[in-house]
């Protein structure tokens, strides 16, 4: 095998829903067909459902698919292990779900060739079947983290489908690895909005340049997100983004 063209990083924490659906499937079928070297590397997030069994059966008949497990250190820390394992040239990390569906690379790769270091993807207003409490979350978070941390010309930080080169990636989940101390056990979901604001806040403060690029995104239900406990965690990372940066944490 040559070098590695590109990683797809995707997280796991109880996902037999999503895994039955063939999502594993789709991501292989559509890599297969772009004739290029790549890895995908499942990260599991200490499931309890039997998605580890799943992903294990699945990686016996797919050599490029690779399983990691973790204790549950929540989502962050399940993305952060796995970018920093990625061996690809480009690294993307994408959810489960497909809520972004993986197709969707093809419209952010053009511009990490062209010299982007971080392509995110944007549902901008388009969430198709996003319940009205999803949506003005959304509408908040874009007030609140430019008023609070100043991370502003950036529509949405949220989506779970970006694509980083290789140094941007090992810079930047090393630094927010070590700014955490490591990621440490949670309990129930953790799926904290301030993981991506906090990463892009840093991207801009290192200089990477980063572009935002409109994708298709169709609202997957889950039962992760509660509105008002996850607004309020958000809010509680905003301030802590805020203190750290007045503090020299992204120097």
């Amino acid at each position: 095998m040559g070098k590695l063209y590109l990683s797809v990083v995707i997280p796991s924490f109880n996902e037999m829903v999503n895994l039955r659906k063939g999502v594993l499937d789709r991501v292989e079928r559509f890599l297969e067909s772009r004739k290029i070297e790549y890895e995908v590397i499942i990260v599991d997030d200490g499931s309890t459902d039997g998605s580890i069994e799943f992903a294990e059966k699945f990686i016996k008949e797919n050599p490029p698919f690779k399983l990691i497990k973790n204790p549950h250190l929540g989502k962050a820390g399940t993305v952060t292990t796995g970018m920093l394992a990625a061996e690809g040239q480009y690294v993307l990390f994408a959810d489960m779900d497909q809520a972004t569906p993986i197709e969707e690379l093809d419209n952010l790769l053009p511009f990490v060739q062209k010299g982007f270091d971080v392509v995110i993807g944007s549902r901008s207003s388009k969430r198709k079947g996003a319940p009205w409490t999803r949506l003005l979350m959304a509408k908040g978070m874009i007030f609140l983290r430019t008023a609070i941390v100043g991370l502003s010309g950036i529509s949405d930080t949220q989506c779970g489908f970006k694509l980083f080169t290789q140094e941007a990636a090992r810079t930047l989940f090393s630094r927010i690895e070590k700014i955490h101390h490591g990621f440490h056990r949670v309990s129930g979901s953790s799926v904290s909005a301030g993981f991506d604001v906090e990463l892009l806040y840093l991207a801009r403060k290192l200089g990477y340049k980063i572009k935002e690029v409109p994708v298709e995104w169709l609202y997957v239900e889950t039962r992760r997100v509660s509105p008002v406990k996850d607004s309020v965690e958000g809010l509680i990372d905003l301030f802590r983004i805020k203190i750290s940066s007045i503090s020299g944490k992204y120097k």
